[in-house]
């Protein structure tokens, strides 16, 4: 089968940073299913992954964990899913990726595709669904007021792909305020487009912007991307006993600039349910289908931006190259091989 993978890791520059490849066809076992993969989206992971991480001596490291797809097998110990169900999913950062025709990935973690999307639109939803959702309601507890603090979230980095899920599903899943952050005209609109109430400009001072609104201190803070630069601006932002949610990776980070107010830091990893096999990790799958519910009812839409076709590997070292600049609006998607 079509596949695309590496074996050394470096650049996305670098000619054997992503390479055509051709690879056996997997087979479903116990809670497997085999998807014949229609398409798939890049996110920070995948670039981070391909910078640092080695596959196995004399193997290939395949990427991707965001997929849309149909089931072609299953294995016997899976109940929900059945040959021909179309379906849409993250995967597991300790398997092969979704980047070949045919990938392997554990029915729990697994939702049905909203029937409204066509493929590319389904494969941009799953990785940063999974991430604003788990971050809003597992970490962060949005639905447990903060005494004496503004119902209000900030999201720092609003256009990317996890900001741009995060706005929709604060805006049908709670009656917070949702303030986030943009810098560029383009993505201001974008993330006004999505239902932020309030955009400010992650450029400038963060908490000076925040007192302007005049609503008080924001009860959470969901910081998508460099939340090293802004952490002390959050720290003075948020209200007394508020808890902040972070997803990427500080080289540095003071956490005894919170320790005053009593701040709760929370971690986000949308993978941790899958590499640990936690008693939970079906809670994934639940979500997902949550997620489709809503997007067939006309209430969150795809934050699919960009599509390219086929799915090789000319077409993802753009993607990657794209997603590591920083400059990224929504999801971009490639489909078909």
């Amino acid at each position: 089968m079509k596949a695309v993978g590496y074996k050394v890791p470096g650049p996305i520059a670098e000619d054997a940073a992503l390479v055509d490849i051709e690879l056996p066809q997997p087979v479903a076992a116990g809670y497997d299913i085999l998807v014949e993969v229609k398409a798939v989206s890049v996110n920070p992971v995948d670039y981070k992954v391909r910078g640092s991480s080695p596959p196995a001596d004399g193997e290939w490291k395949v990427l991707g964990w965001d997929a849309s797809g149909i089931v072609r097998e299953v294995g016997p110990d899976v109940t929900q899913f059945q040959p021909g169900d179309e379906v849409y999913y993250a995967g597991s950062i300790t398997r092969p990726g979704t980047n070949v025709e045919f990938h392997l990935v554990d029915a729990r973690i697994v939702g049905r595709k909203p029937a409204s999307l066509d493929w590319a639109e389904a494969a941009a939803l799953p990785l940063t669904t999974l991430t604003a959702w788990e971050a809003m309601f597992d970490r962060l507890d949005v639905a447990k007021p903060v005494p004496g603090a503004a119902p209000a979230i900030l999201i720092i980095g609003g256009a990317g792909g996890v900001g741009s899920i995060a706005i929709q599903i604060a805006r049908q899943r709670t009656d917070l305020t949702v303030i986030t952050t943009a810098s560029r005209a383009e993505t201001q609109e974008w993330v006004k487009e999505l239902g932020a109430h309030h955009v400010i400009d992650h450029r400038r001072p963060l908490a000076a912007q925040i007192a302007e609104l005049g609503i008080g201190a924001p009860a959470f803070v969901f910081s998508t991307t460099h939340t090293e630069q802004h952490a002390a601006d959050i720290a003075e932002l948020i209200a007394p006993q508020g808890r902040f949610a972070l997803i990427d990776d500080p080289t540095a980070f003071d956490i005894m600039l919170f320790k005053r107010k009593a701040v709760s830091i929370h971690h986000e990893l949308m993978f941790t349910r899958s590499i640990y096999g936690t008693p939970d990790m079906h809670e994934q799958g639940k979500i997902l289908d949550a997620l489709a519910v809503l997007v067939d009812e006309g209430k969150i839409r795809t934050t699919l931006t960009e599509r390219l076709s086929p799915i090789n590997a000319a077409n993802l070292k753009t993607v990657h190259a794209l997603i590591e600049s920083g400059a990224a609006k929504g999801k971009t998607v490639l489909e078909g091989f």
